[in-house]
Order: C-alpha cells, then sequence, then structure tokens
C-alpha cells in the first residue's frame, strides 16, 4: 500500500492544510488508538507537543480522537520528544504522541508515534495506522460509557529532568564550566536549563522565550549564529544548541566553532570504547554521514554501519545487532543504554562528562577526524519529481562515473518536504562541487520545465 500519510518522521505538514490538520489529528488518534488496543485494561495514551501554536488545534482534536475509540490520554504539554517515549513507557501506556515539526518553522506541525516500548513505530505499522485512517471506523467508537478520559500530568517536566541527569556519572559535576544552552524557543525551553543549573553548570540560556510564532526562529540547531556569538562573549566553555522538540543537537567549542553529530559520535565512541563500555564493535550512522568519521573508526579497528536516511531506522539496526551509540550527521544522538530515541540534552551530558573527564577544552575533546569535503544542497520542485526523468536519471549516472572511487555520490528525496538533497564527498573539494553544481541546475532546470 502506498503511504499517503506518513513520511520518514511521521505525518508532518503546514498547519491547517492537509494533512495536518484537525480532521486528520481525530482520524489519526482514532486510528492510532484501535491499532493500540489490546486486552481488556484501560488504555492509555501520552500526548506531549513542543511550543508552536497549532499544538492547541492539534492537541484537542488528538485526545478527541483517542477518548472516542475508549483510550485514556495524559497530557504532558510541550515537553521533548525523548521525554514523551521515557513517560511512555514509564507509565506504562499503549503509545506516546509527539506533536512537533522538529526543526522546521512555527508554521509546520507534526505527529510522531511511539509504541508502548517507546520506540518509534515500524513502517508495516503506520501502513495499517493509514489503513485505518482511510476506513470506516464508526462502528468502533466507544460506547458513552466506556469513552476515555483526558488529564494533565502535572510533574512530567520533574520526572524527566531527574531521568537527564541520572544518565550524567554521579561522580563529576558541572561546577567551573560555563554553558550557552540555546532552546530553541521549543519543548527543551524550561528542562535544559534547569538539567543543567541541577548539575551545577553556569547556566545562559536563549532561546527560552515561546510565543507560539519564534521557534527555531534564528535559534536552536539550525540556526546556530546566536549561540556561537552568546559562546564568545561570554567566554562559555560550551554552546549546546537543540531543535524545536530536543531530539537533535548542534555544539560549538570555546571558540564559536560548530561541532556537528559526526564528531560527537566520534568522541563518545572513543571514550566508551576506551571505558569498555561500547557494544556492538563501532557506530550506526546514516549514509549521510561523512567518509572522515568511517576512516577514524578504522583506524581505532571499529565499525562505521550506514543505514538509510532517518534515525528510526538507525534505531532499528542498533537494536537488531546490539549497538549501543548511533546517529545522524545533523545531530541525532542515540545512546541505546538511555533511551530509545534520539536526545539532545541526554547527548549534550555525555559529551561534557566526556569533557569534565578528559579536562581538556571542547575543542580538542570533540574534533576527533578532519572530515572530507561534503557538499549538500537542495533543490526545491512543485509538481512531479524531477528523478522521475530520464535526463536526471542519466546525469546521476554520469556524475557517479566521473567520481569513481574519488568519492561518493548521494541523491534522495526528502521525506517531509517537496526537495531533493544533492550530497557528494571526496577528497578533491574541486570535483565534488563541481559534481553537485551541475546535477543541482540540471534538477532545478528539469523541474522549472515540468
Amino acid at each position: 500500500m502506498e503511504r499517503k500519510f506518513f513520511g520518514t518522521d511521521g505525518i508532518r505538514g503546514t498547519a491547517n492544510t492537509w494533512p495536518m490538520t484537525a480532521e486528520i489529528a481525530v482520524r489519526a488518534g482514532m486510528a492510532a488508538g484501535l491499532q493500540f488496543t489490546r486486552g481488556e485494561h484501560r488504555h492509555r495514551v501520552v500526548v506531549g507537543k513542543d511550543t508552536r501554536l497549532s499544538g492547541y488545534m492539534l492537541e484537542p482534536a488528538m485526545t478527541a480522537g483517542f477518548t472516542s475509540v475508549g483510550m485514556d490520554v495524559i497530557l504532558v504539554g510541550p515537553m521533548p520528544t525523548p521525554a514523551v517515549a521515557l513517560l511512555t513507557r514509564s507509565l506504562r501506556a499503549d503509545l506516546g504522541v509527539v506533536l512537533s515539526a522538529s526543526h522546521n518553522n512555527y508554521a509546520d506541525n507534526g505527529i510522531k508515534l511511539f509504541g508502548p516500548n517507546g520506540y518509534k513505530l515500524s513502517d508495516r505499522i503506520e501502513t495499517e495506522i493509514e489503513a485505518r485512517m482511510q476506513s470506516d471506523m464508526s462502528a468502533n467508537l466507544a460506547a458513552p460509557s466506556d469513552l476515555g478520559r483526558a488529564m494533565r500530568l502535572e510533574d512530567a517536566p520533574g520526572r524527566y529532568i531527574e531521568a537527564a541527569k541520572a544518565t550524567f556519572p554521579s561522580e563529576f559535576r558541572l561546577d567551573g564550566l560555563k554553558v550557552v544552552i540555546d532552546c530553541a524557543n521549543g519543548a527543551a525551553y524550561k528542562v535544559a536549563p534547569t538539567v543543567l543549573w541541577e548539575l551545577e553548570a553556569e547556566v545562559i540560556p536563549i532561546g527560552v522565550d515561546p510565543d507560539g510564532f519564534n521557534i527555531n526562529q534564528d535559534c536552536g540547531s539550525v540556526h546556530t549564529d546566536t549561540m556561537r556569538e552568546q559562546v564568545v562573549a561570554h567566554g562559555a566553555d560550551v554552546g549546546i544548541a537543540l531543535d524545536g522538540d530536543a531530539d537533535r543537537l548542534i555544539l560549538a567549542d570555546e571558540y564559536g566553532q560548530l561541532i556537528d553529530g559526526d564528531q560527537l559520535m566520534a568522541a563518545i565512541g572513543d571514550y566508551w570504547a576506551k571505558t569498555g563500555d561500547l557494544k556492538g564493535g563501532g557506530i550506526v550512522a546514516t549514509v549521510m554521514s561523512n567518509l572522515g568519521l568511517e576512516r577514524h573508526l578504522a583506524r581505532k579497528d571499529l565499525e562505521l554501519v550506514r543505514t538509510q536516511v532517518g534515525d528510526r531506522y538507525v534505531v532499528e539496526h542498533m537494536r537488531q545487532h546490539g549497538y549501543n551509540i548511533g546517529g545522524e550527521q545533523s545531530g541525532h544522538i542515540i545512546m541505546s543504554d538511555f533511551g530509545t530515541t534520539g536526545d539532545g540534552l541526554v547527548a549534550a551530558l555525555q559529551v561534557l562528562a566526556l569533557i569534565v573527564a578528559e579536562g581538556r577544552p571542547v575543542s580538542e575533546v570533540c574534533r576527533r577526524f578532519e572530515p572530507v569535503p561534503q557538499l549538500l544542497r537542495n533543490v526545491r520542485y512543485a509538481g512531479a519529481s524531477p528523478l522521475d526523468t530520464d535526463k536526471v536519471v542519466n546525469a546521476i549516472q554520469a556524475q557517479r562515473s566521473r567520481l569513481g572511487d574519488k568519492g561518493r555520490l548521494l541523491i534522495r528525496p526528502s521525506g517531509t518536504e517537496p526537495l531533493i538533497r544533492v550530497m557528494a564527498e571526496g577528497d578533491d573539494g574541486d570535483l565534488i562541487h563541481s559534481v553537485v553544481d551541475e546535477l543541482v541546475d540540471m534538477i532545478e532546470a528539469t523541474a522549472a520545465a515540468s
């Protein structure tokens, strides 16, 4: 069955336009509730969100869908995605929901679903939910006496704060470290600064004044200029930038220079390999991770396993093959010893623990390899995908032949937007730029002519 609603990370779109409407949210709640109704117990779902305006529309719509099929709803308000995954397991819930469009601006929103084990749903289950959404579910509505109830969990932030702190080694403290934390005016705007303060860091919070419109606006892991400037201005030791739902991060060193997810995975992986805590003999990443990471791990007799893009595919491989570190270059870091999905704050805590343990500045601790030249460009299009044309297919084949064994070319459509991502990497930077530029020009011309 062709997927109509779900992309690479749940359902996503512009708020109040298809498919991100109240009507679809109600149907998604009904369908997911029916999918996870098993046995005679009172079923429950944990629903969290970030700070964007449309959350006020989608939260009650999904609540209506769930309660209409007899599922009780536990509302936790603005909370990081990993917190909802954690609470889903802790509360023995049958399902978890996060209403967020991650790093996108306020106009977008999304629906992410977690199973009772706190893991994102498989493609198979999402497809089954889609089939229910497109069917007549009226026969499965609960009787008046069996309707679900909704309640707010007032202590949800405190539960997550304690869980996050528990991942930080008890023998370490953050006193003496000055930390800039950019919460993207998003879901972690309260919990992230609190965790760092309680661990005794000197905290400089930014992006902590959400108004429904400013999530990810000139802040957060995608827009890091302010965070970097604040690190330099305050003489901070490190800067941490989360995205809107706080499941990923980007760091800046004491000079305000950025450190991406590949470098962070290398740093944590190296340390855990030394302490004997690394499992699986390597790290799981995606096809987007830099070749420099792969070479770095190989020098240490560790393996880099690549999956398709999407943190849930990384998690699936980790679970199947026994790895405990994985992630994406963009900053999703999954550490299965601590959680079931990417957690920007917990990943930051592991890096801070490494900094304390080694007693060296971030610029030394977190730069583990020299990345090879890599260039990524996006092509936006309307209508049919240009990738379906023979002209573009032939051009891609020609550029792959041109690269040969000197580099790597990756072309993929976005799972959440009408974008085509063109990425190439290799030791010859001039060649990489030429390959990407020529392909982008070809795809843009083809899209304009269609």
